[in-house]
């Protein structure tokens, strides 16, 4: 039934386990994908959306590199928006509202289509191992099937437990069973493991609502896309709509809490703390007399609707009660109710910055397994680890990327070296080089590694490249040009910025804060430059950020400098911090458990003071 070996089997077929599976089969690898249901490959668990603040510039970030979910999230999207626009680039986040099941045929055919995969279709139950090295998996049909490398992408299927007030039932997403038999072996290997909990809102019958009494949420007028390659722009898009809350939805709602697993104990593992569900909202939140509830279509045709800000465990008829009376539900049919579901995790301290584990070799972890939640989150895991996995078999250096290289850097050094006890979340806030991490650079930041990877394409290389070159020498134009003062006065003047006496260049006076690209489109010399190169929107977008944010970028990059002398003191994988007597007992303790790669990381690591990297320093011989 099956080759001889693989080189690298996936388990799951999630966001996290599709991209793991393309990656390394596109990097060369015989790779096949086990998943309980094929039917639900690159399934939108919960929301149909990709992207939002920092999770955008993730699906950038996988697209730069040449994995799939930006191209999937552009050939499926309905609704595109931009948001943070009000603020600087830096905070600038793409995101998207996606025909669900579109987005999950997109990526069952790119997986299809990709040579080097196979495809299988039971219930993973456990790891075969020799020594301390994993050669393959065993199915629950007692099917051993060996391969060189084993990504485990479990998603919330590891004896999984769904909530709906005081029933609970085994499954790992609706309708689905639970995975059972890997938690039990890797504990008994020596793994930590924990619990968590996430959950998702009704999903409704759009027919049953009143659009007229929501505030509508149009898409953007010029949207843009995700991929840097040439996939759809959409030129129609569908709303969303936006409606409240009230008193009376949160009396209802409370009516139920004595029957809430949230509140009563059967839920004990803690939730996502920035989504909460309805009932932690307004337990946490006594002051607010209104939350915010999002209407997301699920798709082109479909009347199928998403309740986004109505995730919620209480009892069907709680549920029922509590959303007729939101404004525009008061006839509301229900799809199905919301649920909460508690799942196992194992504490990411466990990983290698590969994302292998430190136990067992060629085993590798990514998405949910990890403590995160989210699509892209788990994604970006999934492309790293396939990315690892393949390099290792093959004897190859592994691939990593830094804090001030990537948001998936910063996202996989949190999980590795921070560790998480509640379902972590990306938010730019987390990136402390979020300047040079933008949404708009990221290929000019990671198609080269991607390229270099055998991933990127050669057409991808390039485009980013002329993007560059256009880019540069549009700036450099900026440098050297002067102006008229009689034609960017009246400009200055419209737009209340002191005018100038005398010529100057016009990447000062484009420095000015008030000052856009629009209106130096309206100078003669910019518009001809524009016009005679044929410059496109993402090129001036360039030069713009570059030319107005220039002396934050060059400090940030001054900054990251610092860290990467940090990242040049390694430390030895068989440190003994015991020797280090004036270390103090946390730090040694902590230290110990995550054995950090270098003093970069180190420094990094809660409970770890810089009187302790000072130690480290003196010791290791600066």
């Amino acid at each position: 039934m099956f080759e001889k070996e693989y080189d690298v089997i996936v388990v799951g077929g999630g966001h996290a386990g599709a991209e793991a599976t393309a990656a390394a089969a596109n990097m060369g690898s015989k790779t096949l994908l086990v998943t309980m249901n094929l039917q639900t490959i690159g399934q939108m668990s919960c929301n149909p959306a990709m992207g939002g603040i920092a999770k955008g510039q993730i699906v950038r970030e996988i697209d730069a590199l040449g994995g799939y979910s930006g191209i999937v999230t552009d050939k499926s999207a309905i609704q595109f928006k931009m948001l943070n626009k009000s603020k600087g680039p830096a905070m600038w986040s793409p995101r998207a509202q996606n025909d669900r099941m579109r987005f999950a045929e997109e990526w069952r055919l790119i997986l299809e289509g990709t040579p080097n995969a196979d495809f299988y279709q039971e219930m993973v139950s456990g790891l075969l191992v020799e020594g301390n090295k994993v050669v393959g998996v065993r199915t629950s049909l007692g099917i051993d099937i060996r391969a060189k490398a084993v990504v485990l992408t479990n998603g919330t299927f590891l004896n999984g437990l769904i909530h709906i007030g005081e029933k609970q039932f085994g499954g790992g997403r609706a309708g689905e069973r639970a995975a059972t038999g890997i938690t039990e072996q890797l504990v008994d290997f020596g793994f930590d493991s924990g619990r968590m909990k996430t959950g998702t809102p009704p999903r409704v019958d759009g027919r049953s609502l009143d659009y007229g009494k929501m505030i509508p949420q149009p898409g953007d007028t010029n949207p843009e896309k995700f991929s840097y390659l040439d996939t759809p722009v959409l030129d129609n898009q569908r709303d969303c709509h936006m409606t409240h809350t009230s008193e009376l939805v949160h009396d209802l709602l409370r009516e139920g809490f004595d029957r809430s697993p949230m509140f009563n104990g059967r839920i004990k593992s803690i939730g996502p703390r920035y989504c909460p569900s309805i009932e932690d909202k307004i337990h946490r939140f006594t002051d607010k007399n209104s939350h915010q509830i999002f209407v997301e279509p699920e798709g082109w045709i479909t009347v199928e609707v998403y309740v986004n800000g109505f995730s919620t465990s209480l009892p069907e008829d709680v549920q029922y009660r509590a959303l007729k009376s939101v404004k525009g539900f008061e006839n509301v049919k229900f799809f199905r109710p919301g649920y909460a579901i508690e799942y196992d995790y194992f504490p990411p301290t466990q990983l290698k910055h590969t994302l292998e584990t430190k136990l067992v070799d060629n085993l590798y972890f990514a998405g949910q397994i990890n403590g995160t939640t989210g699509y892209e989150e788990a994604a970006s895991q999934g492309l790293m680890a396939g990315i690892n996995a393949h390099l290792k078999i093959n004897e190859q250096e592994p691939f990593t990327l830094k804090r001030d290289e990537a948001y998936i850097g910063v996202l996989i050094d949190d999980l590795i070296t921070k560790g998480t006890e509640e379902p972590y979340r990306m938010f730019t806030s987390r990136a402390e080089y979020r300047t040079l991490l933008r949404q708009d650079n990221a290929d000019l930041r990671l198609t080269p590694k991607g390229y270099a990877l055998g991933l990127a394409s050669r057409e991808r290389l390039e485009r980013m490249e002329e993007k560059q070159e256009k880019s540069n020498e549009f700036i450099h134009f900026f440098k050297k040009t002067s102006f008229n003062p009689d034609e960017i006065n009246p400009i200055l003047e419209r737009i209340d910025s002191a005018q100038v006496r005398q010529s100057d260049k016009l990447f000062k006076v484009f420095s000015r804060p008030k000052v856009s690209m629009d209106h130096m489109l309206e100078l003669e010399s910019v518009s001809n430059f524009v016009s005679e190169r044929n410059l496109e929107r993402e090129v001036l977008e360039q030069a713009e950020i570059q030319v107005k944010y220039s002396g934050y970028i060059e400090k940030e990059k001054n900054n990251a400098d610092k860290l990467h002398r940090l990242e040049n003191v390694r430390i030895p994988d068989s440190f003994d911090y015991s020797k280090l007597k004036s270390l103090s007992y946390e730090a040694r303790e902590k230290l110990e458990e995550i054995r950090p790669v270098n003093i970069s990381q180190a420094s990094r690591i809660s409970g770890v003071s810089p009187a302790d990297i000072s130690v480290l320093l003196v010791f290791l011989g600066r």
